[in-house]
């Protein structure tokens, strides 16, 4: 098969699948640029409510595929910029699932989206210093936003990998699980995230992404959209709530 995104809905739940076993799903310029329109699907399907990025077998993702260095490293950090702020602007919970190497673009991906469980014995890295390669900016901050200032230099001025246990304790992952308990915990809480309000998450995804121009709209979208009616009642009535809204109404 060729180096690919795969992807499948169930549940409410879209899973992204990073695609290339014979370069430890390294990303392509394919892949790349194949990323951004596939979430703008996603996007706009109703019955999608949250999104799992994962890597196809044992790893997540090693980074981007050298041989797009090779040939331009320009365009290839211009597309997986692009890719990278695509998910990172996904207006639905996104979660990474790590297993193995996470490394490069790989982190990359991973710190744009919202959330990052990994197993034990995955391995994170930002290896740009070993290959004289300029972070891009927005992969840089995203980085300090979620790590602090020291933990983003260590990584990227030294290219070397950490284990799991550190990345949990500085940030970088969320939630570390037993090896092979990876899916059944992101499967528990998916299930989780899409018996909530998507209107209060996608609410709250804007604010905690540092949108300061948004209150009237969502004061207005919760005035419109049911959700709040309808969880105060189903609270009141001591029953699970049935929420309904699915995007942005007009108003």
């Amino acid at each position: 098969m060729e180096p690919q995104l795969l992807h499948s809905v169930a549940d409410s739940v879209a899973t992204v699948v990073i695609h290339h076993p014979a370069k430890r799903n390294a990303m392509t310029a394919e892949m790349w640029r194949a990323l951004p329109p596939l979430l703008d699907g996603l996007a706009a399907d109703p019955a999608v409510r949250a999104l799992v990025l994962t890597g196809e077998g044992g790893t997540f993702c090693a980074g981007a595929d050298i041989s797009t260095l090779r040939e331009s490293p320009e365009r290839a950090q211009r597309l997986a910029v692009l890719a990278e702020e695509a998910l990172a602007a996904f207006p639905k919970p996104t979660l990474a699932a790590v297993r193995g190497h996470c490394v490069g673009g790989g982190t990359q991906l991973a710190a744009a989206c919202d959330l990052r469980f990994a197993e034990e014995s995955a391995l994170f890295g930002v290896t740009p210093a070993k290959l004289g390669v300029v972070y891009p900016a927005s992969a840089t901050r995203r980085l300090v936003a979620l790590t602090g200032p020291a933990t983003a230099k260590y990584l990227l001025f030294g290219g070397e990998l950490i284990d799991a246990a550190r990345a949990l304790r500085t940030g970088l992952a969320d939630e570390v699980l037993p090896d092979g308990e990876l899916d059944k915990r992101v499967a528990e809480f998916t299930r989780v995230l899409v018996s909530r309000s998507l209107l209060s998450q996608a609410a709250a995804k804007e604010f905690a992404n540092g949108r300061t121009d948004r209150d009237a709209h969502w004061a207005g979208q919760a005035r419109s959209g049911g959700d709040t009616a309808e969880g105060v009642g189903a609270f009141l009535e001591r029953r699970p709530p049935r929420f309904g809204w699915s995007g942005p109404t007009s108003g």
